[in-house]
């Protein structure tokens, strides 16, 4: 197994704090919002042989395995990281596979550049997630029941949001959220700042389940996102509970640290919460007006005490293992690769002696032997 040494990206809205606690470090005073583990170009994983992307572009069958390159293609087809948030992230969508094929081949036919600032889709792949918290998580998930919503807006008792309240009465649910959301993002921009300033005011001022908006408007002052952020789920996970995101579902995630997989791609539709480009007319193409609670995911045990979050997505599959002082080894050798990462206590894997933070490459077919006592997450591929 090769050891990880891991990049740290410093976004805007990452907290200061979470990552290093996890770590044992001290803090920097500078965002530390996700610490990325794998192959993906813009910061792959370093290990004693070079960097993982390297590893594998030398030998994908060997690293990978043979069904998962026959799959897959030749390269690690997911992405771990540590999420931390201390601010809002933006409001946003990914694409499904089939429309990010289309979506990406539209825009290299008309030769946009792929680091463009309004190009939406920097490849071919869709970008299914699941978050995974550490400790207790909000985020904004899929939109609520359209009455549930225009309930939220009039409670707040600002002139300017009773015509999206009205609209929401409307039925069937999906064309109301549709014709909701682009009144919202394609309204004047001066007026819609009046009205998220007024909005927050109210949040402020009522508190309760209001304050999250209060927050959001805090940090993006005058964006339509605000009020598009209103017609969403508000989701809070306690440790070890999840969240599946799925193609054109909206999300945001709020606060909180916790464990990220994906599908290695970087195609992302903003609705707001960004000073980034918004693609209204796309993101509307993209979008699933579908209304309902939120689905809260809990691992499932197996009889060998892993704990797997089951998802519809072949890319990858995310399980833990809370090991008990004197317990037995587990074998998790399987051939397809791994990242395995603690999170809590001190766990061996191989040769390898893991602690919170730490992680490890598994090649396809390679011994892969764990004990310890602690808390470790396997992140690999369906099988």
């Amino acid at each position: 197994m090769d050891r990880l040494e891991n990049t740290i990206r410093p976004y805007a809205w990452g907290s200061t704090t979470a990552i290093p606690r996890l770590l044992g470090t001290e803090p920097t005073g500078e965002p530390q919002a996700e610490m990325w583990m794998g192959a993906h170009p813009g910061a792959p994983s370093r290990t004693a042989r070079g960097t993982l992307a390297e590893v594998i572009d030398a030998a994908p069958e060997k690293e990978l395995g043979t069904a998962c390159v026959a799959r897959f293609g030749p390269r690690l087809p997911f992405l771990l990281k540590l999420l931390a948030a201390g601010a809002p992230l933006s409001l946003q969508v990914h694409p499904g596979l089939e429309q990010a094929r289309k979506g990406f081949e539209d825009e290299e036919r008309r030769g946009i550049p792929v680091d463009a600032p309004h190009r939406n889709y920097k490849d071919a792949n869709h970008k299914p997630e699941l978050i995974c918290a550490l400790t207790e998580f909000d985020g904004l998930c899929g939109f609520r029941d359209p009455l549930r919503a225009a309930a939220l807006l009039d409670s707040l008792g600002v002139d300017s949001l009773k015509p999206y309240a009205d609209l929401l009465h409307a039925r069937p649910a999906d064309a109301a959220l549709r014709e909701v959301l682009t009144a919202i993002l394609t309204a004047d921009p001066e007026e819609m700042a009046r009205t998220v300033a007024d909005a927050a005011a109210a949040c402020d001022r009522l508190g309760g389940d209001l304050a999250p908006y209060a927050v959001i408007a805090h940090h993006y002052p005058g964006d339509p996102g605000v009020i598009a952020a209103m017609l969403l789920n508000h989701v809070r996970l306690q440790p070890g509970e999840a969240l599946y995101l799925g193609a054109g579902v909206p999300h945001a995630y709020l606060s909180g640290l916790g464990v990220e997989i994906m599908a290695n791609s970087d195609n992302v539709l903003r609705c707001g919460l960004t000073p980034k480009h918004v693609d209204v007319p796309e993101l509307l193409r993209i979008v699933r007006f579908e209304a309902g609670d939120p689905s809260v995911l809990r691992p499932e045990a197996t009889p060998d005490g892993e704990e797997v979050y089951d998802t519809p997505t072949d890319e990858f599959r995310l399980s833990r293992y809370v090991l008990p002082a004197g317990g037995a080894v587990h074998d998790l050798t399987r051939p397809a690769p791994q990242i395995l990462l603690c999170t809590a206590g001190t766990v061996r894997a191989g040769e390898h002696e893991l602690t919170p933070g730490q992680s490890v490459f598994a090649a396809a077919g390679e011994k892969t032997e764990v004990t310890g006592t602690g808390t470790l997450f396997r992140a690999t591929v369906v099988p």
